[in-house]
């Protein structure tokens, strides 16, 4: 993370943003991927890139349109970064996590 961003996603305006994204996507789908819609989601993705000119700007860096909730491994395609994806998941009514479920089409 670079110095410039790292302000921003401690920020309680990005967290409050962040969790309601991830609630909103929860009651939608139960959290996929809105990619592979194979896994369950792991991180909030900006659409378009957060620059240290654009990440003042609300529609930009705090806008649902611009995220995307997205797994581990099409988070690391989306970035260049060809790792295992973590396990899945899976969420009770509440949003907690009840159980791991292997990945059977993740590279070992």
């Amino acid at each position: 993370m670079q110095d410039w961003t790292q302000r921003f996603y401690s920020h309680a305006a990005w967290l409050r943003c962040r969790d309601a994204f991830i609630a909103k996507r929860r009651a939608i789908d139960g959290g996929l991927c809105q990619r592979c819609r194979k896994r369950v989601g792991y991180i909030v993705h900006h659409k378009i890139t957060l620059t240290p000119e654009n990440i003042t700007q609300p529609d930009v860096a705090l806008n649902h349109r611009n995220l995307e909730f997205l797994c581990h491994e099409c988070h690391n395609i989306e970035h260049g970064v060809f790792a295992p994806a973590a396990p899945s998941v899976i969420f009770d009514a509440n949003g907690d996590v009840v159980a791991a479920i292997e990945d059977r089409d993740s590279p070992r």
